[in-house]
């Protein structure tokens, strides 16, 4: 920093100094009672500029000084200014290291799914390669191909989480073909495992606010999760339910049941709990992405279970919520 420069900035200082000096001079100058002599004026002068002068040189090296240790936490402002600016440099130094460490965090999420989903497609490949070597049954074939459809659905869903709000329409949607489409889409598994469909949708509680292709894909996992945990001649049941305050859609099976210790976390990114360490392969993706998904669209899921007494997931969709409005304030 040159010394030009800092007597730039020290400028009001020195008028503070200068417009001093002058009015005492002037009190003494205008005063009748008083003898005015040039001699003790310019004397005056000379050690108010010597005095400004050591000033501004005891100003410039504490400043050089600080500008050298500015990287120093135990560095002294010199000025009120500089103190509020180190407050808001070193918040903003905090506020960026959290949003770092935050995409670390999704960056590892995002690897760890990533590793998982190629352990997990490597299971319905390997079947597949299998029965190319032996007589290939086709039911045992489309099971596999619709394992391999839906980790790819779960991989498309996941990499859009983060731009999501590109990718999404919210208009009245009617639940009841979209609940038809996803069990169409497993008919073959009912039909396989001899697993009964009730269905009870009320044309005055199905039309909701939501963005059908998401819903859809939500519903299928949840309905996915069920037909892998209900065994041989089970039922699903699925209703829709009108409140004053939401609107509801159930999904219920008579299958082998949740933990109580598992039930909290079953919406966990990459947890399988008991069930899916014991009963059959799980990424711990499925319900982890239909509950993000549905926060992002303004609705939530909750799940009732009991070991042995089926389970019962409840997408609610609230009547006074405004995703878009949600989306603006966040953004502000």
């Amino acid at each position: 920093m040159s010394f030009w420069r800092f007597l730039k900035y020290e400028r009001p200082y020195l008028l503070l100094y200068g417009v001093a000096f002058l009015l005492t001079v002037a009190v003494f100058a205008t005063d009748s009672l008083s003898i005015w002599h040039w001699t003790t004026f310019f004397y005056a002068l000379v050690l108010v500029v010597l005095w400004l002068a050591a000033f501004a040189a005891y100003r410039y090296t504490r400043n050089l000084q600080a500008i050298r240790r500015m990287s120093g936490e135990d560095t002294e402002a010199l000025s009120l200014e500089a103190e509020a600016y180190r407050e808001t440099l070193e918040e903003a130094g905090i506020a960026h290291i959290r949003s770092l460490n935050e995409v670390q965090a999704r960056q590892k999420e995002y690897y760890d799914f990533i590793i998982s989903w190629f352990h997990e497609i490597k299971t319905p490949i390997s079947v597949l390669r299998l029965m190319q070597q032996t007589e290939v049954d086709p039911q045992s074939l489309n099971e596999e191909l619709s394992r391999i459809e839906h980790y790819v659905d779960q991989a498309m869903y996941y990499a859009k989480l983060d731009s999501f709000n590109q990718d999404y329409e919210i208009v009245n949607c009617d639940l009841e073909p979209i609940v038809k489409e996803v069990i169409k889409s497993h008919s073959k598994t009912f039909i396989s495992k001899k697993i009964r469909v009730q269905l009870e949708l009320p044309s005055t509680a199905t039309v909701v606010q939501s963005d059908s292709k998401w819903l859809l894909f939500m519903i299928n996992q949840i309905l996915t999760n069920s037909l892998q945990y209900t065994g041989e001649q089970g039922e699903i049941s699925v209703w829709a339910v009108a409140t004053p305050e939401e609107k509801l859609l159930v999904l219920r099976d008579n299958g082998i049941g949740i933990d109580a210790k598992d039930l909290p976390r079953i919406f966990n990114r990459g947890f399988t709990g008991m069930n899916g360490r014991t009963h059959a392969k799980s990424t711990g993706m499925g319900l982890y992405l239909a509950q993000e998904l549905s926060k992002k669209l303004g609705h939530y899921i909750t799940c009732e279970s009991a070991i042995g007494s089926g389970t019962a997931f409840t997408i609610h969709f609230p009547k006074h919520h405004d995703p878009y409005l949600d989306l603006l304030q966040r953004k502000e």
